[in-house]
């Protein structure tokens, strides 16, 4: 049996523990109290004038009202297709289960803004579903299947890309249900049916709501997918538009205060009160679950549903490809493209925008990954391996990124650039400093010392701080956790032994931690450092300058771009799958059932 006792606090470990309150603090705290501030305070003092004009704006109050339908019918169509997928996945045995279980999380692959080009490639009135049916004789006018400026693309785009997070967390819930339980119904009678309802059914509770808050939030605050579709009557879209006004009007900070109220609301009233499982004590399972094996029948009926779901999930990927290998305007009015070409992929390595995009995003998110694994080795052995009482806030702080929207940390950051160090004059309260420093040093000091350091919406803007930071505290909880599942495989006495001999806590780090842990470092490392090449909110808000722009920011900027941009663009999302889907498969393939945990609320 492994030992996890917690070994003994060190000086060290106090004081890895205070910097780690420290960046945390400063980095992700202090950007959300900028805009908090930025919301209730103004000339006149503290005030909720600026929150409550946001629910008398009629066009405001719309676009929070389709904000929250949005979030609320993706987590619907996420849960329809996860409970009966994950149920079939965990109770049953049949061929091709691992080959289809890989298939399963390949909507991940592709943000749901990128997949928004292939969509619209499909069921777009020139687009394959039209010309089709058209040719069939079905139609004599083209559908609008985009109806309200694409609002029910959006949920479906969203809701189908993030329901691999609810089936993960599913899948492990249901690996915990005591069989016992269900054999214990089935001796006095219950059905199937009565079972799944009564039993099965109430112990996933605390699973379902783990991954179905993420959901929710991450939906809720979707920026991209409404960006491309043109649905700008939304809370997401309308705190970017209002970007250009951060400087004159509060409504933009109002509108994310709201937007934080309302998504971290829901994520705590989903874990502290949705998310409790009845009879927690009797959810674990004391023996393992026998898969029943299914027949020939039961096979199709099980690839049926499993790999019809993971099609139709599929199918914006599938356009993204297409439109990439697609010679520019070839796929008009019909129903595949009607001139093939490569050169759209070398394009998306040659084209300046495209190029420089590449090399910014393999910049920024190299960085972030080296800071998060020097913050989350840090953090994780903390957590796992030390008594020190204040550990539950370090915990709390490094998986609230989880909670808060990352339109709500961009933005943060954006008004976190327009207040001193890096713009205006140091606060009064620091004047006292005026009589100690020499003229020239204060001089230096209370004008903004950082300005060049780190500029969003300035002349000479340098965003390239703040990226790397929003990038690194964003994927901080994939990294923390993927190495705390290791930690908790590990023996303590290998370090406890060490210590006895006298090496110093940073040669234990290195010589013994690290390696035992190697494996879930590389594969926390893998999903922050893909997840950040394609992160949406705080490119698109923390990106300026086109010299500046990461990949997801230059796909944006290029699909609206005549002649060669879509294709180009789709080049690009088609990279950033290949990108992704190998990062997932090797994750997948070192924390095998523990990678639901990284993506849990």
């Amino acid at each position: 049996m492994l030992l996890l006792r917690p070994v003994r606090t060190r000086r060290i470990d106090l004081l890895v523990f205070a910097a780690l309150l420290g960046f945390l603090t400063c980095f992700l705290l202090v950007p959300i109290w900028y805009s908090v501030r930025g919301a209730l305070h103004d000339s006149g003092g503290w005030t909720l004038f600026h929150v409550v004009d946001v629910f008398r704006d009629s066009q405001l109050r719309q676009g929070l009202w389709n904000a929250l339908l949005i979030g609320a019918c993706s987590t619907i169509v996420a849960s329809a297709v996860a409970i009966p997928m994950a149920v079939v996945s965990a109770r049953f045995s049949f061929k091709g289960k691992g080959l289809l279980n890989g298939f399963l999380l390949a909507p991940l692959i592709l943000p749901p803004f990128v997949g928004a080009i292939g969509l619209e490639a499909i069921i777009g009135r020139t687009g394959t579903l039209n010309v089709l049916f058209a040719n069939l004789g079905l139609i004599a006018e083209p559908i609008d299947f985009l109806l309200d400026g694409g609002f029910i693309c959006i949920v479906a785009l969203t809701g189908l890309h993030l329901y691999p997070i609810l089936y993960l967390n599913l899948v492990a819930a249901l690996a915990n249900i005591d069989p016992g339980l269900e054999e214990a119904a089935r001796n006095v009678g219950a059905g199937p049916w009565s079972r799944f309802l009564h039993i099965t059914l109430p112990m996933l509770r605390g699973g379902f709501f783990a991954g179905a808050t993420i959901v929710f939030v991450w939906s809720f605050t979707e920026l991209g997918t409404p960006l491309m579709f043109g649905f700008r009557t939304v809370t997401s879209v309308q705190i970017f538009d209002g970007l250009k006004e951060i400087e004159t009007s509060r409504e933009p900070y109002a509108l994310t205060v709201v937007m934080f109220v309302v998504a971290t609301g829901i994520y705590l009233l989903g874990r502290s009160t949705l998310g409790r499982t009845r009879g927690t004590t009797s959810t674990k399972a004391s023996v393992r679950r026998t898969e029943t094996p299914l027949g020939w029948k039961g096979t199709v009926g099980a690839w049926a549903l499993l790999g019809g779901i993971s099609l139709i999930a599929c199918a914006p990927h599938l356009g993204v490809v297409l439109s990439a290998f697609s010679a520019p305007g070839s796929w008009y009015l019909s129903i595949l493209p009607q001139a093939w070409t490569t050169a759209n992929f070398e394009n998306a390595l040659q084209h300046p925008l495209a190029a420089g995009a590449i090399r910014n995003s393999l910049f920024l998110a190299g960085c972030a990954v080296v800071l998060d694994l020097v913050l989350g080795v840090a953090a994780a052995r903390i957590l796992i391996r030390t008594k020190l009482p204040g550990r539950w806030l370090l915990d709390l702080l490094v998986m609230l990124p989880i909670a808060v929207p990352g339109l709500v940390m961009a933005f943060g950051f954006v008004s976190m650039s327009l207040e001193w160090p890096f713009a205006s004059v140091a606060p009064s309260w620091l004047g006292w400093l005026q009589s100690i420093l020499p003229a020239g040093w204060w001089e230096w000091f209370s004008h903004a010392p950082l300005a060049s350091w780190g500029n969003i919406v300035g002349a000479q803007p340098n965003p390239f701080p703040f990226l790397i930071i929003a990038y690194a505290v964003r994927r901080l909880p994939y990294v923390v956790r993927a190495t705390a599942a290791g930690l908790e495989q590990t023996p303590v006495d290998l370090e406890e032994a060490a210590a006895s001999v006298g090496a110093k806590p940073n040669l234990i780090l290195r010589k013994i931690v690290v390696p035992l842990v190697a494996a879930n470092l590389i594969a926390g490392a893998l999903l922050a450092f893909s997840l950040s090449m394609l992160e949406v909110s705080d490119s698109l808000l923390l990106a300026q300058r086109e010299g500046d722009f990461p990949v997801t920011k230059a796909i944006y900027t290029l699909f609206d771009r005549l002649g060669d941009g879509p294709a180009i663009a789709s080049a690009m999302g088609t990279w950033a799958m290949l990108l992704l889907a190998a990062t997932l498969l090797a994750a997948s393939s070192v924390l095998g059932k523990r990678l639901g945990a990284v993506f849990r609320g």
